[in-house]
């Protein structure tokens, strides 16, 4: 209940702010529209919007997936395997020098302006972050546990996929779900990015419209929806990972009661 409360009066703050700004420096509404006016835009497009909310959220979704799936598949391969240490982790490090921006037309060339391009750009945004939270993870178990597998088990090669699944990997679990919360908070980037450089529906696609137009109300509007979905995202995987983890004691320790 407290915590609602804080988030009320935290929009509620962040509003007030806002149409204060719109007052004290009179700004014309195709620079800064009043909350007012993005509510009325909101209002008359909740249909438009409604519907590109949902293409830019299934691809933040689909994106989410597989690229949770891909990175989880690279930090077991990199753990497994001493030649993939050797030659896909540089690369990997080396891929992230690269903005994803650059990439977008690319993919927007060869997988066309449909859905495809834009998951597989929250792809590219997802991976790494899932992929190097797991593998510290996988990396970081503690040697013994590890040391009384291979005494119980006698070393026995049959015994390593087990001693990987049930130690290695649920030992990594809490930075697992630490790569997916960030997962979720970068990809509407990923989505919104591809949807910019070539799209013909999304929030993204439509906020280009509406600034073309100088439509900036219905811009404002498509934001803040594109945020919700944002926040809806992370707090679906947090309180997914939480209770995936509630075998896990939370060791944080209030600095105070409030």
């Amino acid at each position: 209940m407290n915590s609602l409360f804080r988030t009320f009066v935290t929009l509620l703050g962040l509003l007030l702010l806002w149409q204060g700004i719109v007052w004290v420096f009179d700004l014309p509404p195709y620079i800064l529209p009043a909350p007012d006016r993005v509510a009325v835009a909101f209002a008359n497009n909740a249909a438009l919007l409604l519907s590109e909310a949902t293409v830019t959220v299934t691809e933040m979704l689909l994106g989410l997936l597989f690229g949770s799936l891909l990175g989880a598949t690279a930090a077991i391969t990199l753990l497994l395997s001493p030649v993939a240490r050797r030659w896909l982790l540089p690369l990997l490090v080396a891929s992230q020098a690269v903005p994803v921006f650059a990439l977008a037309p690319l993919l927007v060339l060869w997988l066309g302006f449909g859905m495809a391009s834009k998951v597989m750009m929250a792809v590219l945004v997802i991976f790494f972050p899932v992929a190097v939270a797991l593998y510290d993870g996988l990396r970081r178990t503690d040697t013994g546990w590890l040391d009384l597998a291979q005494v119980m088990t006698a070393g026995a090669p049959q015994h390593r996929l087990r001693i990987l699944l049930q130690i290695r990997v649920m030992a990594a679990l809490p930075a697992f779900a630490s790569g997916l919360k960030i997962a979720a908070a970068v990809a509407p980037i990923g989505a919104v990015i591809g949807e910019w450089v070539g799209a013909s529906a999304g929030l993204g696609f439509r906020m280009l419209q509406a600034n073309a137009r100088v439509q900036t109300d219905l811009m404002f509007a498509a934001l803040i929806l594109l945020a919700v979905c944002a926040v809806a995202l992370y707090a679906s995987v947090d309180v997914a990972t939480r209770r995936l983890l509630r075998w896990q004691a939370d060791s944080h320790v209030p600095l105070s009661n409030s």
